[in-house]
């Protein structure tokens, strides 16, 4: 004990960085768990915000979709119409799925970890699980399943694009926002059919070295890419005019 309180008596100092120490630790726990409770918070907004609209588009189907161009067709029966309505969501998907233009100013319809995307996911998922195959005679109840999937699809699309058209590229950093900046332009010239196929072969791969780690690219969306950077510009054969058909060497 006298020996604890000699080594108190001389290094009293030592208090004080250890202080600064755990204060500092106290406060980066505080901002993780405040983090953590914002979070949870987050999940549960999106979560009532998909409940209200499912149950808004189940009393008023009219509202579901508000911004799609497609429409209902009154020819087409309840199952044909309602799968025409899963195939318009699945093709506006596509949009942000195949198109690496849009995947860069859309950056979180392609993040799972978005809780509004991945909510979208999960129900397509389920549409995709409850769809009948094509002939096959369905009960009132698995139409009726079928439909309230479907629904549940297009609401999820809806707010997941919205939220990530709000949210655009502010989940990423100064220096990262650069990078996709950098990346679009490079990817105007790579799909540029005025541009060589050097060139744009060369802004195709610094494309993908400016997208490295920033946006994950599916291997459909780089084919497509990739067939629209290999266009070999073909420059139109002239005509000969009237003239020179006749006049010609031969002609002579």
């Amino acid at each position: 004990m006298d020996q604890f309180w000699g080594f108190a008596a001389h290094y009293w100092w030592l208090a004080f960085p250890l202080f600064g120490v755990v204060a500092a630790a106290g406060r980066g726990w505080e901002r993780n768990a405040r983090r953590r409770h914002e979070r949870r918070l987050e999940v549960l907004r999106t979560k009532g915000e998909i409940r209200a609209a499912q149950i808004a588009a189940r009393k008023d189907p009219k509202a579901v979709g508000s911004a799609r161009p497609a429409q209902k067709d009154a020819a087409l029966s309840p199952l044909a119409q309602l799968f025409a309505d899963h195939d318009e969501v699945r093709r506006r998907w596509l949009e942000y799925e195949l198109d690496v233009s849009k995947a860069i100013a859309y950056p979180a319809m392609s993040d799972g970890r978005q809780p509004l995307t991945a909510a979208f996911l999960r129900a397509g998922k389920k549409a995709d699980r409850l769809r009948p195959a094509e002939g096959r005679k369905v009960s009132a109840d698995e139409l009726r399943e079928y439909r309230e999937a479907v629904t549940d699809y297009e609401v999820a699309f809806d707010l997941a694009e919205r939220d990530a058209r709000r949210l655009r590229d502010s989940g990423f950093t100064e220096a990262e926002r650069k990078r996709l900046h950098t990346a679009q332009q490079l990817l105007t010239v790579a799909v540029d059919e005025a541009a060589t196929p050097a060139e744009r072969q060369l802004a195709y791969q610094r494309v993908r070295e400016e997208l490295d780690g920033l946006i994950s690219l599916s291997d459909e969306a780089l084919d497509v890419l990739e067939k629209k950077v290999a266009l070999e510009i073909t420059a139109p054969k002239a005509t000969p005019t009237a003239h020179e058909a006749t006049s010609g060497p031969d002609r002579a």
